[in-house]
């Protein structure tokens, strides 16, 4: 069954900064969240986590939506390389960076916004390391 999205849920998905354009019924992802989620997937990452790294609500899809997702990204670049991941074709895709493209600006904000969250996410995981270590004794 395919995962519908009510109109309160496309508005959310738009302002991800990894959500290149979205509709009803489907998500389209910009090129750098596709690459970032493959590496983050090799490097043992679940692919649930991936997207609720990158401030997904995950209860909006269905259950083996974000590992089917990955194992179809790694099967494209397996065939056609990381340029497979910029697909021909349809009415909605991501074509990847190009200096030519009227969408620059929108691109660029995107990849602040997503930087931002990566940040963020990191901070808060420093936070608790560091929180978790203050009870420790440490040897002088």
């Amino acid at each position: 069954m395919k995962t519908k999205f009510s109109s309160e849920q496309i508005e959310k998905l738009r302002l991800n900064p990894c959500v290149f354009n979205c509709s009803i019924k489907s998500v389209n992802y910009t090129v750098e969240f596709k690459k970032r989620a493959l590496e983050l997937s090799d490097n043992g990452i679940s692919a649930k986590e991936i997207w609720l790294r990158s401030d997904f609500d995950t209860s909006w899809w269905r259950n083996g939506y974000f590992r089917e997702t990955i194992r179809d990204w790694k099967k494209i670049v397996a065939q056609k390389g990381i340029e497979g991941l910029i697909r021909p074709g349809g009415i909605q895709f991501d074509k990847g960076p190009s200096l030519n493209s009227p969408d620059k600006v929108k691109r660029l904000e995107l990849q602040v916004k997503y930087l931002k969250a990566e940040n963020d996410f990191l901070a808060k995981l420093r936070a608790k390391r560091a929180e978790s270590n203050s009870g420790r004794i440490k040897n002088i």
